[in-house]
């Protein structure tokens, strides 16, 4: 089903910016819904944003809308998080996934799989 590996994660101050990216290997990404998600130490991961396969339908979440936006370019397998005004409660492991059940678009971790290794976002104050 293919493996999704994130990048781009790094120590920034607050009100910076940061793009993270999320690379698929195998030929389904084109045809996958994509969805980011963050764990803060402690806490439980949760949803950022998803897109689905075409790019015709976006889910952001109430903490970051406004300020992050998911873009996905399938001739690159490749998926984004532009992140701006970044706020020291962003800060955490950021997850890429596929999800694995459902045709809408959800946003809840249980309907996601082929979870990258993450990476690690900080934002100091």
């Amino acid at each position: 089903q293919g493996q999704l590996v994130e990048s781009g994660g790094r120590s920034v101050t607050a009100g910076d910016s940061l793009r993270l990216s999320c690379v698929g290997s195998g030929r389904t990404f084109s045809r996958r819904t994509v969805g980011w998600f963050r764990q803060a130490p402690g806490k439980k991961r949760e949803f950022v944003a998803g897109m689905k396969w075409l790019g015709d339908s976006t889910l952001v979440a109430d903490p970051v809308q406004g300020r992050f936006t998911i873009s996905r370019d399938n001739n690159k397998n490749t998926a984004w998080l532009q992140m701006n005004s970044l706020k020291p409660e962003d800060t955490g492991v950021y997850y890429c996934a596929f999800q694995t059940t459902g045709m809408d678009l959800y946003s809840d971790p249980a309907y996601f799989g082929n979870w990258g290794p993450g990476t690690q976002v900080t934002v100091s104050s």
